[in-house]
């Protein structure tokens, strides 16, 4: 019985490791972002699905977040974001350097 408890209590607990991340869209059109801001929960791990709807390449790139992905037209991928202390992170499209950066605020 005790066994059981002990196994049962190790289940759980992995159930509530692997819970579901949460996310939040991006959309990058030709060096725009929409949003160009996302509002995220300090201290927690996330992930941010991307999505080129721009005809040529683009590239969601942040120094702070130390992250970089390049997406060809039409393509849809993630990352995840480690958590982060409030504060805002910007981001931007490095095919399109000239246009606003977007950022990630943190709170």
């Amino acid at each position: 019985m005790r066994r059981a408890l002990l196994l049962g209590g190790l289940l759980l607990g992995g159930a509530a490791a692997a819970a579901p991340l949460p996310t939040y869209e991006l959309s990058l059109r030709d060096g725009h972002f929409t949003p160009p801001q996302l509002v995220v929960k300090a201290g927690e791990r996330f992930k941010i699905v991307l999505t080129n709807a721009g005809q040529g390449p683009a590239e969601f790139e942040s120094t702070p977040l130390r992250v970089e992905k390049v997406l060809s037209p039409g393509v849809t991928t993630f990352v995840v974001i480690h958590p982060l202390k409030p504060g805002e992170y910007p981001f931007f499209d490095e095919f399109n350097p000239q246009l606003p950066e977007g950022s990630l605020l943190a709170q």
